[in-house]
Order: structure tokens, then C-alpha cells, then sequence
């Protein structure tokens, strides 16, 4: 695998791990409490950006930055990775049938959500790879959560960088 499909794919098992916390609290409470598949997919949805810029601006206020700042870089590195992510689960969940409405008890209800965040994960890598290439996305605060010196798209070779333009 290239450095920059492996950074992709981090970066992506990064934000799935933020939206995975969201989606399935949301899906779990929504679900428990009998909503209607809207605001069940609208809370979902809620609590996977929160969990995935937390999840993002944590290393990056532990690196001594701002509140602020790393709310700001989170954001940045963050909201098209999340929004493609939250897209593809939450189309997947709502149009495998039956399974909004199976309940927490169910396979089905369980089984799609769980498919559903790898065919999210799937189709964000190569978002994330496209936005990293390009110095966006992830690779914003990649530098700061390996400190200013880190293997950001900056500090690649010139072999390496005409390789991610690919």
C-alpha cells in the first residue's frame, strides 16, 4: 500500500471510530426511545461530528494548542470526512428495509448498522486520500498530532509528492 492510501486509510479509521461512537449512540437512543427514522438519523448524525471532532481536537489540545485553534483545525481536517461518512451510513441504514424500525433486539437492526459503517469506511478513504494529496483534510492536523515536524504533505520527498498527485 502507497504512504498515501495508509494515511488515507488512518485517517479514515480515525474518523469512523468518532462517527461509529455518534451513529450508534444516536441509532441506540433514537431506536430505544420509538422515533420516527428522521430525527433518529438527525440525532445520529448530531453526535457523529461531535464524537469526530472531539475525537480530532483531543491530541491536538494535549499538544499544548488552543482551545480555539483546535476546535478550528478539527473543522477544517475534519467536517468532509465526517459528512461523507454520515452520508453513506445513514443512506445505507435507511434503505436496508426494516432495519430503523427492527428495534435493539434485532440482527437486522445491528447487522445493517454495522455494514453500514464499513461501506461508510469504504467510500471515505478514497476521499480522504483525494484531501490529503492536496494538503487538506487530515493532513491539517496530521502535523500537529505528531508535533510540527511530523510527516505532513510539506515535508514529503519530491518523489513521494509527485506519487499523491497521482
Amino acid at each position: 500500500m502507497d504512504p498515501l492510501t495508509k494515511t488515507a486509510v488512518q485517517a479514515t479509521l480515525h474518523c469512523l471510530l468518532g462517527c461509529a461512537i455518534g451513529e450508534v449512540l444516536g441509532m441506540v437512543i433514537g431506536t430505544a426511545l420509538g422515533w420516527h427514522g428522521a430525527a433518529t438519523v438527525i440525532l445520529a448524525i448530531f453526535l457523529a461530528f461531535m464524537f469526530g471532532y472531539a475525537l480530532s481536537m483531543l491530541p491536538l489540545v494535549r499538544s499544548g494548542l488552543p482551545f480555539a485553534k483546535a476546535v478550528k483545525i478539527a473543522l477544517a481536517a475534519d467536517t468532509i470526512s465526517i459528512l461523507t461518512m454520515e452520508i453513506t451510513d445513514n443512506a445505507f441504514m435507511l434503505a436496508v428495509p426494516g432495519a430503523m424500525e427492527a428495534g435493539l433486539g434485532s440482527w437486522l437492526f445491528w447487522g445493517a448498522l454495522a455494514l453500514s459503517l464499513v461501506v461508510a469506511f469504504i467510500v471515505t478513504v478514497p476521499v480522504n486520500r483525494w484531501l490529503i494529496a492536496r494538503g487538506k483534510g487530515h493532513a491539517i492536523a496530521h502535523q500537529y498530532h505528531h508535533g510540527h515536524g511530523g510527516h505532513n504533505h510539506e515535508s514529503m520527498s519530491h518523489s513521494e509528492h509527485d506519487h499523491h498527485h497521482e
